[in-house]
């Protein structure tokens, strides 16, 4: 028999997916944003849906649907990203998960929640620490740390920084074309070729 590893009361952040309540402790949660344009990245996981630029840093954006087989999240009034932290060995990666929409923050005690079932739920219990309770709802408490194998982490992360490095090497680019732009004008300032009117000429004064 499953047997419930949340020891502790701790605070959720729960969120909707599908139908769904989804939780996971706001220990991991950055911030909540409202949809934005995303970029999609070429050649990575179906689930990743592409990436945001977060004051001024990228960050890739996974949709949690399609990582859970389910449909893909679809842009409305409501879908939010979820920026989180998520460990991978001893390195802490910054995602951004696409959610229905954002529920409610709140406390839960260990003494609400049970272990995750064996059977009966459409996904991987392995990454469910357990379900819990909360105003006659069944929530699913997430195991984020297990949603994502190491390899999907370390390619989602990678494709972030090949990303913010070809946006760095973009804005560097065009630093120094506006900088040659810059250097051809102040040339042309400190030289300027003005022709000399003949009237400026002095005459030479006539006899008497």
């Amino acid at each position: 028999m499953a047997t419930n590893s949340i020891k502790e009361s701790a605070t959720y952040l729960t969120f909707g997916l599908d139908g769904e309540i989804f939780a996971l402790e706001v220990a991991h949660v950055r911030e909540v944003l409202d949809l934005t344009s995303i970029t999609k990245v070429p050649k990575t996981p179906e689930f990743m849906r592409g990436v945001i630029n977060l004051r001024g840093g990228v960050v890739p954006v996974v949709d949690m649907r399609l990582k859970f087989n389910l449909p893909a999240t679809e842009d409305t009034v409501d879908t939010c990203i979820i920026v989180m932290d998520v460990e991978l060995e001893s390195e802490t990666i910054v995602l951004g998960a696409l959610a229905d929409s954002v529920k409610a923050v709140f406390e839960l005690g260990s003494d609400l929640i049970e272990p995750p079932p064996s059977i009966g739920t459409r996904l991987d219990t392995e990454f469910i620490k357990g379900m819990g309770k909360h105003d006659d709802q069944f929530i699913i408490i997430l195991d984020i740390n297990k949603v994502f194998s190491a390899d999907e982490v370390a390619m989602v992360h990678e494709a972030g920084k090949k990303t913010q490095s070809k946006i760095a090497k973009g804005k560097t680019e065009k630093t120094k074309k506006t900088g040659n732009k810059k250097s051809k004008t102040k040339k042309s300032e400190a030289d300027p070729k003005v022709p000399i009117p003949d009237d400026t000429v002095s005459s030479p004064p006539s006899a008497v």
